[in-house]
């Protein structure tokens, strides 16, 4: 199987032999009056909303879930007022969405999630029966230090405190061919990451958690305030784009709206 390595980084299969599929779900969305605290100003983008997505892998040799999405409580609340400015909404949950699909917690195998903030793991504790891949920087910060960490919401994920677990240091071939690969990305969070999938139809395509919010943010390189480390963060960008660069992956800004808007949701699926 032939190789492609990215700035020495990462090597993927240019052509996998497994038959990988993506399922996206809607998992809410989130406004804001004043984008100041992603180090960006207001005139530098009219955007003010904020998509929350949730994928599902489905690889030969298991399931992966990527991300999980607002808090279960709020769905169908309407829109929830986080603070003045700022509110969430989320209109059929993950679980539901599922379901639909015939899927349970239970018939996934891998859960990773892009990093711990609570529109990234609000239905985390449904998949305590999953294999959880995490890196060991995150772990701590979520686990030992959720109260140091800003956005983090300890009770949303405590029950994988008792999961199943692979701590990662580093990039990660989660199936071992070269499909699905989790790349670590830290800056935002101590240990978040992103993840490169091999689609045979679709081809290479990177989604890219929280390393960017805004398509502005990843023209301008912006670093928003509540980054752990506004300077390992812009390493990560420079990783991820080589990465995106050398494999010439479709690049996914999870949070964008606009490109959501384009996508085909669950139980349509990419592969």
């Amino acid at each position: 199987m032939r190789k492609l390595c990215a700035a020495a980084l990462l090597c993927i299969s240019s052509a996998s032999t497994a038959d990988v599929k993506l399922y996206v779900f809607d998992c809410g969305r989130i406004s804001f009056d004043d984008v100041s605290m992603f180090s960006l100003s207001n005139e530098e983008t009219d955007v003010r909303q904020l998509f929350v997505p949730c994928y599902l892998i489905e690889h030969d040799a298991g399931r992966l879930l990527w991300d999980a999405g607002l808090p279960l409580d709020i769905v169908g609340q309407g829109k929830v007022e986080v603070r003045p400015g700022a509110a969430m909404w989320y209109d059929a949950s993950l679980l539901d969405q599922m379901a639909a699909m015939g899927l349970a917690p239970s018939d996934v195998d891998f859960a990773a999630f892009s990093h711990m903030h609570y529109d990234h793991v609000g239905a985390a504790n449904a998949f305590k029966g999953s294999t959880i891949l995490i890196q060991a920087s995150e772990y701590v910060a979520a686990f030992e230090r959720a109260d140091d960490n800003a956005f983090f919401n300890q009770t949303l994920y405590a029950d994988l405190n008792d999961a199943e677990r692979v701590i990662l240091n580093g990039d990660h071939d989660v199936f071992g061919d070269g499909s699905v690969e989790i790349i670590s990305a830290p800056g935002h969070t101590p240990g978040h990451q992103t993840l490169l999938l091999e689609l045979d139809n679709f081809g290479p395509l990177m989604l890219s958690g929280d390393l960017y919010h805004f398509e502005a943010s990843r023209a301008m390189r912006r670093v928003p305030e509540f980054n752990t480390d506004a300077a390992e963060t812009l390493r990560s960008m420079d990783k991820v784009e080589a990465i995106v660069a050398a494999t010439r992956a479709t690049f996914w800004i999870e949070h964008n709206q606009a490109l959501a808007d384009t996508l085909k949701m669950a139980p349509a699926y990419y592969d």
